[in-house]
Parts: C-alpha cells; sequence; structure tokens
C-alpha cells in the first residue's frame, strides 16, 4: 500500500544544499552541460510560410546568380574594342544584327566586330559582346545602323554570371531568421522548401498565492500578476511558442500537478516566484521528483537575480525565476534567453552600434541623395562600415548588410576616413566575430563551418587578394586570404606581406584550363600548348579574371603578352568563368579544379597555387582568430578540404 509523504517526509534535511551561490559563468556552465549537446527540432516549411522562422541547416547555392552574363540597362551589346575611338566629334558607326535580345530570350547571334545587337535591360549577353551600351547614348544612323559617339570599358553594365551569388557557396547559415531579404536570396535560387527550426514549446505558471490576474478585482494583500505577462511576452519575442498556464497557488500538490501537465505538452518549462527559503515556496522541493538531473543551479551571483533556480528534468529545462519583476527580467534575459534561443536553433541576440568609420571613399552622383548598405566589422577603435554593393540587380547586398548610410545630394563621395551615421536594418544586428577580407574560395565556407556552429559568426567580403591586403594594412579584418606569385622569387604570398602581417599557411588548389569536354582544340593538351591552340584559331574566345586577381597572373604567363578574343571579359570569380564556357559564351579559360568538375567541364592542370591567409598580428590572440586557426588545423577541416579537391598545407 502506497503511503501518502507528509509535509515532514517532503521536507529536506537541509534547505541550505538549495542556495549554495554559484558564479554566473559556473551556473550557466551547469545548465549547458546537462542541456547540451542536443538536436534542433526541425520542420519543412514552405518558403512563403517561413516568414520569420530560424534555418535548421545551412543552405547551399545550387545554381550561379545571376546564371549568365546579362545586361543592367536597355541598349546595345558590343565589343569595347571596336569603341576605343568614339568620341563626341569621332562616332563610330555600328551595323545592327537582326536580333533583339529580350529578358528571357537566349541569343543566338554572335556579335562580330563592328557590329551591336540591340538588348533589354535583363538580357542574356550574347557570344563575342563584352559590354553594353545605354540606348540613350546612341543615334539612329540610316537602316539598321546606329552612332555612338562615347567608349565603352570591358564589362560595362554587365553582370557577370555567379556575381551575385556563386553555384556551391554557403548561402544561408543554420539559425538564419528568414525575413523578406533571405526569402529574395532563396527564391532566386530557385528553392521552394526549408528546413526551419520548430518553434520551442514553452510553457509559464506563475506561482504564489498573493497574485491575481490583470481584469480582475484585486483582493487585500493580492498583487497583479506582472511575470506571468512579461515572460509570455519576452519568449514570444526571442522565437519561443509561449503557452501561459495562469497561476497556481503555492500548494504542493496544486503545483507539481500543474508543472507535470506542463512539461508533457512543452520543450521548456518557466516559473516565476518559489525560489527562495520561505516557508510557503515548494518548487525546488518539486522538482527533484520530475526527472533527473534535476536542480542544477539553486542560487546566482547576480543583482538582481540572486534567488534563479535552473534545473533538467529527463532533458527538459525548468527554470523558476525570482518573483519581483526586475529580478526576474534581469534574469530571463541574462540567463535563459541565450540557452533559449540555442535549444530553438536561433542566433544569439545582441545590439548593434550606429556610429561607424568608412575605411574606403564612396564616389557618389551630384544631385541624388545616395544610400549606401554597409556590413559592419570591428576596427581597432571602434566600427567599421564596409559597402557592400554588388549592384543594382544584386539580391546578397541587401541580405548581408548591416544596415545603410547616407551620402548628401550636394556630395561627389563620402572620403576615406568619414565617420559616418549608419542606420541599421534591425535593432538586434551582431557584430561579426571574425572578419575575412580578400580573395574567395569556397574552401572558406568549409573552415569557417565549425565556428559558425559554436555560435561565431564569421564575414567574408570579398574583394580580391590585393583588396584584402590593404584591408589588413589598414587594421579592417583578422585575415586577408591571398594567392598571389612573386616572379622575382617565384613564390607565393610570402613576399607581399609587410610590417604587422603574418602568413598562415591554408591550402593548395589546382588552376588550369578549362573549356568544354570534347573540344578537340584543348583535349589531350597540356596547358602550354592549349592556350597555343587557341591563339591560333581566331574563332577561339577566352574569358579572363579581373585585374588585381592572382588567377589573373597566372593567365597573362600562359599569354605572354597576347590578348586574344575576349582578352577584357573580365569577370570576378570562378563560377563566372565555369558558366562563360559551359554556356558557349567563351570557348576557355581558367578556373580551380574544383568549380570545372562541378560545371562538368574539361580541366588541364596548370599551377597548383597556395591560397594562404596574411594575418594581422595585433588581432591574433582575439577567440575567434584562434577558433578560426585551430579549424584550418584540425582533422575535421583538413578532411573537409581533402574531400573538396583542396590539398591542406
Amino acid at each position: 500500500m502506497t503511503r501518502t509523504p507528509s509535509p515532514k517526509d517532503r521536507e529536506p534535511v537541509d534547505q541550505d544544499q538549495f542556495l549554495i551561490i554559484l558564479s554566473r559563468e559556473e551556473a550557466l556552465a551547469r545548465f549547458e552541460a546537462a542541456l547540451f549537446p542536443r538536436a534542433v527540432p526541425s520542420e519543412r516549411w514552405a518558403l512563403a510560410d517561413a516568414l520569420g522562422c530560424a534555418l535548421a541547416e545551412d543552405i547551399v547555392a545550387p545554381i550561379d546568380v545571376p546564371p549568365f552574363d546579362r545586361s543592367n540597362v536597355d541598349g546595345f551589346a558590343v565589343r569595347s574594342a571596336d569603341l576605343a575611338s568614339a568620341g563626341e566629334t569621332t562616332p563610330v558607326r555600328m551595323m545592327l544584327n537582326d536580333e533583339v535580345i529580350a529578358c528571357g530570350t537566349a541569343p543566338t547571334r554572335p556579335v562580330l566586330s563592328g557590329t551591336a545587337t540591340s538588348i533589354a535591360t535583363g538580357g542574356p549577353v550574347p557570344r563575342g559582346a563584352d559590354a553594353i551600351v545605354m540606348v540613350e547614348h546612341t543615334q539612329p544612323a540610316g537602316t539598321r545602323a546606329i552612332e555612338i559617339r562615347r567608349a565603352a570599358s570591358p564589362g560595362q553594365f554587365v553582370s557577370y554570371a555567379g556575381s551575385d551569388i556563386a553555384r556551391g557557396e554557403v548561402l544561408l547559415r543554420a539559425g538564419t531568421i528568414i525575413g523578406s531579404r533571405e526569402i529574395g536570396m532563396l527564391a532566386a535560387c530557385g528553392i521552394a522548401q526549408v528546413a526551419v527550426a520548430r518553434p520551442l514549446r514553452v510553457a509559464i505558471i506563475s506561482t504564489g498565492d498573493e497574485l491575481v490576474q490583470p481584469g480582475s478585482p484585486l483582493r487585500p494583500a493580492a498583487i497583479y500578476d506582472t511575470n506571468g505577462a512579461i515572460v509570455t511576452a519576452a519568449i514570444s519575442e526571442n522565437g519561443g511558442e509561449a503557452i501561459f498556464l495562469g497561476a497556481v497557488p503555492d500548494d504542493e500538490a496544486q503545483l507539481e500537478s500543474a508543472m507535470r501537465s506542463a512539461l508533457q505538452i512543452s520543450d521548456m518549462l518557466v516559473l516565476s516566484g518559489g525560489t527562495s527559503k520561505g516557508a510557503g515556496d515548494v518548487t525546488h522541493r518539486i522538482i527533484a521528483r520530475l526527472g533527473k538531473p534535476g536542480i542544477v543551479a539553486h542560487g546566482v551571483a547576480l543583482k538582481p537575480g540572486k534567488p534563479l533556480c535552473l534545473a533538467v528534468c529527463d532533458g527538459k529545462p525548468v527554470v523558476i525565476l525570482p518573483g519581483f519583476p526586475t529580478s526576474a527580467m534581469f534574469t530571463f534575459h541574462d540567463m535563459i534567453v541565450p540557452v533559449l534561443r540555442r535549444m530553438a536553433g536561433l542566433p544569439p541576440r545582441l545590439d548593434a552600434k550606429v556610429s561607424a568609420r568608412i575605411p574606403v571613399r564612396i564616389a557618389s552622383e551630384l544631385g541624388r541623395t545616395e544610400f549606401v548598405m554597409v556590413s559592419l566589422v570591428e576596427g581597432a577603435d571602434g566600427l567599421i562600415a564596409y559597402p557592400t554593393g554588388k549592384g543594382s540587380g544584386a539580391i546578397t547586398s541587401f541580405a548581408q548588410a548591416d544596415g545603410f548610410l547616407r551620402i548628401d545630394a550636394l556630395a561627389d563621395q563620402m572620403p576615406a576616413g568619414t565617420d559616418a551615421e549608419v542606420t541599421l536594418f534591425t535593432p538586434h544586428v551582431r557584430v561579426p566575430d571574425l572578419v575575412i577580407v580578400g580573395s574567395h574560395c569556397t574552401g572558406l565556407d568549409l573552415v569557417t563551418a565549425p565556428l559558425a556552429r559554436a555560435g561565431l559568426s564569421v564575414r567574408s567580403i570579398a574583394v580580391g587578394s590585393l583588396g584584402g591586403l590593404a584591408a589588413a594594412r589598414r587594421g579592417e579584418c583578422d585575415f586577408a586570404p591571398i594567392h598571389l606569385f612573386d616572379d622575382k622569387t617565384e613564390t607565393y604570398n610570402t613576399p607581399y606581406l609587410t610590417d604587422g602581417l603574418e602568413l598562415v599557411p591554408g591550402w593548395r588548389r589546382m588552376q588550369g584550363i578549362v573549356f568544354r569536354k570534347g573540344d578537340a582544340r584543348f583535349e589531350g593538351l597540356g596547358a602550354e600548348a592549349a592556350v597555343r591552340a587557341a591563339l591560333a584559331d581566331p574563332a577561339c574566345i577566352m574569358v579572363n579574371r579581373n585585374q588585381g586577381a592572382g588567377t589573373r597572373i597566372l593567365i597573362d604567363r600562359l599569354l605572354a603578352g597576347a590578348k586574344p578574343d575576349g582578352y577584357w571579359n573580365q569577370p570576378r570569380s570562378h563560377n563566372a568563368v565555369a558558366a562563360a564556357v559551359a554556356q558557349h559564351r567563351a570557348d576557355w579559360g581558367m578556373t580551380i579544379a574544383p568549380v570545372a568538375h562541378a560545371s562538368d567541364l574539361g580541366f588541364i592542370p596548370f599551377a597548383e597555387e597556395h591560397y594562404d591567409f596574411a594575418l594581422v598580428s595585433a588581432r591574433k590572440q582575439r577567440a575567434a582568430v584562434q577558433a578560426f586557426l585551430d579549424a584550418l588545423a584540425s582533422e575535421e577541416g583538413r578532411a573537409a578540404l581533402e574531400r573538396a579537391g583542396f590539398r591542406p598545407a
């Protein structure tokens, strides 16, 4: 026969055991150790329904965006070399091809020397063309001809394939909150469904004989239940699905029944009141009967908030907040919100700054107020706002920016070094823990993945090797990825370092000639022979890389001064080179092996280049820098690089 426990049986031998004061760090460490690691519960939702949810997994871009080189304006696709002599007094007459390229129309005719093709904004750039002339800058010149009175630079008004989003890059990290900008990025890649973290169900119970719910008459010696409303709202603010179960009096049997019922329908239970040693406080005694390990901390060195009680019952957290509203909210936001958000797969919640220094000159158009989107990074003397624009058609510019600054209509620039006011997109922007500025490589995503899983935010800004070195010298980043070959010493990267920078070996990646499989001009040849064959064929079009890129240095070494057709077609990424060849807009170019293989193209190895990191020595001891160095040297990181086709240094 089961005996009903008496109050004496339920009373602990020494209640002081529940008030051994722990430091904030120790209490939180015990709480997290009892809860983690654990999987974030997830569900697959349609993209339109995922607004406000947190991604449960990393999203890798399945395609290049844009998927082809496209025009940014209405005008004419031309060869820029044809317009080298164009001017107001020396117009160049161009014959129009009998084709009009509209948005969504694939071109069928190449642009030959002396010809131009009418093209609409968003239309695919035809073979042979490397620039667009705006229709406003042309004049009709008889039947099917136009006159152009200004020169065009290579790449003018062209958005290259993959210049916004490169296939294979990590588009969004797990934990990212899906807003309208993120939905736009996912839609641009054709993604219709995403795995999102299921909202965490959090039950809330207020405890105390004195509590009355708002709206009811207040009896003598009673108070309104403030904590229930505050905690419920705070949980909703932080991504939880709040379930308020009302107030329960200080009756042990009633309270135990309510707590058991709450744990059955929720992932987490939060109570307020009943944490100190008064005769009516019974909550902490009940916890020992609800599951293991039970109480992990009861009493934390906080002011206010000392009576906080943290427990885990069979995998579910149970939190007993102090009864005073100020103490309850202080402890909730400081101690509970980080755990709640981590369980729900949400990123940490931090406030951001609004004043930052501009590191580079930003040109502006006179007569127009200009808004420039920026990413915030931490510099030696405060925040730095890095311009992030990739062009008017780029979705990632908006999604990757933390905010924007404004340039007055009467100014033609914002000088480097300006202290500017940054308007934030949200009040909870997190300044990145690690900043990488320089040459981009898909291997970076592999090395930084463990940092993201550890809760560290990483921002990578692709500006090329030389741009990264300049940023590192100014102290605007932690690392500058570089792959620069020095002809004098015949070595990579080290000759380019200056005082305050040190080299961290990264990995080796094979650069080579990329071509369409089956092209007899390249099949079976070495890199030098393949380039000679390309130069011998006037119909063979190349695709180059931008000046300042390490790949461009290798290309120029192979060409030995030659500038074949397509030389001035200069996209800024490996993916764009592969896209140009795969889509028959070019016949050959240079890229890295993993990108060539991903595009199912032929590949002729040429040089194994060193992709290394210029580390800003003054930032070496930062925790995020050490975490990156550890990830780079780890067996996990090295294995991931090898699987992707790279060779760790």
